[in-house]
């Protein structure tokens, strides 16, 4: 089944490039293309798009306040940046408001292509040096460390997997449990860790280095 996309862009020239490398790079199938934010939030409520390319600096609503409204509104969509501004506040907080993944526009097609693959599979993906920053930046504002007793067993099982990038399904493989076990673990972490999205708490896990990326 094809991967169905929505482009946020209030550059259509921009727009356009991105649609070619969807459709005939990726073999995706491109659903509809927004001006700014607004536009973003109603295609994505009309169209339910599996991922969505948005980005940061657009009329009416920004990016990351349509992302926060797509989020709410439509949260099984998941939301990739795609932005040329590698500013730490913009990073963090399209990351708090639910973006799964933070990609610049010089990224090259095949890392994009392969981006959107992983984002919809359940992945995070952000741009390794721009991870650092993110990481820091979560450091930094953390007001207090949730101990690693707060959390089960079982859900810090749960975490680390997050951590490594996969989706709930690959998880309750992993871990010989139902899908609806792995949900209800995940919302008792973002409970108990104070995040909202799973990319929020993969970051936490690796923060405090309960986790790292290895498959080891």
């Amino acid at each position: 089944m094809s991967i169905r996309v929505l482009i946020a862009d209030d550059h259509k020239l921009f727009r356009q490039g991105v649609r070619q490398i969807c459709e005939i790079k990726g073999h995706f199938e491109v659903v509809g293309e927004a001006n700014n934010g607004q536009e973003a939030v109603e295609l994505a409520r009309e169209l339910e798009p599996d991922v969505i390319l948005m980005d940061i600096q657009m009329s009416v609503l920004d990016g990351v306040q349509a992302t926060q409204r797509i989020m709410t509104n439509n949260p099984g969509s998941r939301v990739i940046v795609l932005t040329m501004y590698r500013r730490d506040a913009y990073v963090f907080e399209a990351i708090k408001a639910g973006a799964r993944g933070y990609l610049l526009k010089d990224v090259d097609w095949r890392d994009l292509v392969n981006a959107i693959h992983k984002v919809y599979e359940g992945q995070a993906l952000i741009d390794p040096v721009m991870a650092v920053r993110v990481l820091d930046e979560f450091r930094r504002s953390s007001s207090r460390d949730i101990p690693a007793e707060s959390l089960t067993d079982g859900e810090m099982n749960v975490l680390v997997l997050v951590a490594r990038g996969l989706d709930n399904a690959a998880i309750a493989t992993e871990l010989s449990l139902a899908e609806k076990t792995i949900t209800n673990r995940l919302s008792s972490i973002y409970q108990k860790l104070h995040v909202n999205n799973r990319t929020q708490a993969a970051l936490y896990a690796l923060r405090q280095g309960w986790a790292t990326l290895d498959n080891g």
